[in-house]
């Protein structure tokens, strides 16, 4: 490939992202990235023009089930398995710190 990144740019990239690199892992990057950039110069190169635009590559179908209101679990029931129920709610330990 004629446009084949170097490690000036690989740098300069690096620099940009607040990187600080090695110079054997400015050398990998840079060989990583030529390789990179080459796949996507090959994808690139493809004709596409009679391939349809597509946000997915299957067809999406909604798998929700209806919404139907049913009878559910008493909810005294629930809250005496719990540890511990405060005012008809689950009772949990404080979080970040925060005491009660």
């Amino acid at each position: 490939m004629s446009d084949r990144i170097t490690r000036d740019e690989v740098v300069h990239v690096a620099k940009l992202a607040r990187l600080e690199l090695a110079p054997h892992e400015i050398d990998a990057f840079t060989e990583q990235l030529a390789r990179v950039l080459e796949h996507a110069a090959d994808v690139e190169s493809l004709n596409v023009d009679d391939v349809p635009p597509t946000s997915h590559p299957l067809p999406l179908v909604n798998v929700f089930r209806e919404d139907v209101v049913t009878d559910s679990i008493d909810r005294d029931e629930v809250l005496a398995q719990a540890p511990a129920a405060e005012s008809h709610m689950f009772r949990v330990p404080p979080v970040l710190g925060e005491e009660r």
